[in-house]
């Protein structure tokens, strides 16, 4: 199947994201694609440098008759979200994704697909590769751990590029002409516990919530997707007070930027009231569902019997607290933008809730094209997490990139794109963060703009990307770069 997608046109473009796949990239854990990356530039015979925290630049002459023209950067990130569903066997760390067509549609089997963004990656690559692509001299930077902080990004020497035009290639839909986006900061709540001994009056029960949509906390918040964290929490907290539930353990999400679509939990409840509370689970169950048809129509939330190593269970006020806090966390948009319609302004992520081993781990991640409004949300949800008495902390912020919508670039893409494609494009800030904020910062004054394919399901197993849109960005993209 792999070869059938080499043999898909723009056939360097695929051939280049094939061989990227093939190596582990997860956010953090980028040594191997690192020495991937660095190695394809030399052996390009290309200028390859690599800076301590793994970052890559490439650089590569201009073609014939561009020679003398203004460097321009291009930049794409190498790591990628490692999700997967439940019940797919896959090891992250050591197997290349397992990728397939289905009719315009390049997707993965059961994982995410890696498009965000190895496509932009590939994208590079294939210029680099290339003999007849029309080009100025390029400076092409290749940036680790966009996904989980964007630590390459602020790590950026700044005077590591010269050119004055960026081109990141890091949005996913081919309309789109992306000119700003939101910064964002990390909060998160750590606490201890102690736990107490559950008589044997009580069974062991398994519930899970399972089968949610999930999804880019950031370009996909505003649809309304249910949150698996805060799902979990609404049984638990009902349950425990029409049932006397005692919670044990308990593990809902995984990565800050993904909508959370799993959690499970280990629960006690009496035996003589297991009965009440199944028949009680399926009417809540009816109730959430219908709630959440449209969004997530595979939503199944269950109970089971369970056979647990201990049998301990939270202090009762320590889970009150617990199930207060997460209940009176936001997740969700915030507050839209006034200024831009459509356009959300701030959220916040409940990406992932642990009780487990003695600590209780709450972890969020808040947007804003707003700073100052950021820092306000921020400090709210402290207050709201500041009752389980632990630490809160706000960390890796990292700032917003504000539209230049007169700049040259935009002007020039615009343009362009009328003259291909006989429609306007879509020039607009996005709630995501994307690295030219931080960028922007290190190299005041350069013009900035990010576009690409159309992408669908980032950051979750159904992610992905449009075999026909690659086509026509790259068509567009190698126009944009003759332009130039």
């Amino acid at each position: 199947m792999h070869d059938s997608i080499r043999q898909t046109e723009p056939s360097l473009l695929w051939t280049a994201f094939v061989d990227l796949n093939a190596v582990p990239r997860g956010s953090k854990q980028e040594t191997a694609v690192t020495a991937f990356v660095a190695k394809r530039g030399i052996e390009l015979g290309l200028d390859t440098q690599v800076d301590s925290i793994g970052n890559i630049l490439i650089r590569k002459p201009g073609t014939k008759g561009y020679e003398g023209h203004a460097p321009v950067v291009l930049q794409s990130h190498i790591d990628m979200v490692w999700q997967k569903n439940a019940g797919t066997a896959f090891d992250f760390e050591t197997q290349g994704i397992q990728m397939q067509i289905d009719g315009d549609w390049v997707k993965a089997n059961g994982t995410t697909l890696g498009a965000d963004n190895g496509i932009g990656v590939a994208t590079i690559f294939s210029v680099l590769a290339s003999s007849s692509i029309e080009h100025p001299p390029l400076e092409c930077i290749f940036t680790v751990d966009e996904e989980t902080g964007m630590t390459g990004a602020k790590e950026l020497d700044p005077t590591w590029l010269k050119g004055r035009i960026l081109l990141n290639l890091d949005t996913e839909q081919d309309n789109e002409l992306t000119i700003g986006c939101a910064g964002g900061a990390d909060v998160t709540s750590i606490s201890r516990y102690v736990t107490e001994s559950v008589s044997a009056e009580y069974q062991a029960m398994k519930i899970r919530v399972r089968g949610l949509t999930g999804g880019h906390s950031g370009m996909e918040i505003h649809l309304g997707r249910g949150n698996a964290n805060k799902i979990m929490n609404r049984i638990l907290f009902e349950a425990a007070d029409r049932f006397g539930l005692r919670l044990s353990s308990l593990e809902g999400g995984s990565l800050r930027n993904a909508i959370p679509r799993e959690s499970v939990a280990l629960v006690f409840l009496p035996k003589d009231r297991i009965a009440a509370f199944e028949g009680w689970l399926k009417q809540a169950a009816n109730t959430v569902n219908l709630e959440n048809t449209v969004t997530d129509p595979n939503l199944v939330i269950s109970a089971e019997p369970a056979i647990p190593s201990t049998h301990v269970a939270l202090l009762k006020v320590t889970q009150q607290a617990l199930f207060a806090a997460v209940d009176g966390t936001l997740s969700g948009i915030y507050r839209m933008s006034p200024s831009i319609a459509g356009l959300v302004q701030t959220s916040n992520n409940l990406a992932r809730v642990v009780v487990a081993d003695g600590t209780i781990s709450i972890l969020c991640l808040s947007r804003s094209s707003i700073d100052s409004e950021r820092d306000s949300l921020t400090s709210s949800l402290r207050s709201v997490m500041s009752v389980l008495g632990g630490d809160v902390e706000v960390s890796g912020e990292y700032p917003g990139w504000q539209p230049a919508p007169q700049s040259k670039i935009v002007s020039l893409m615009r343009r362009l794109y009328t003259e291909m494609f006989g429609d306007e494009p879509h020039v607009a800030a996005c709630h995501a963060g994307l690295e030219c904020g931080i960028i922007g910062s290190k190299y005041p004054g350069m013009e900035m703009i990010s576009f690409g394919p159309n992408i669908l399901g980032a950051h979750s197993p159904d992610e992905r990307v449009q075999v026909s849109s690659v086509q026509k960005f790259y068509r567009y993209f190698t126009k944009v770069l003759a332009s130039l």
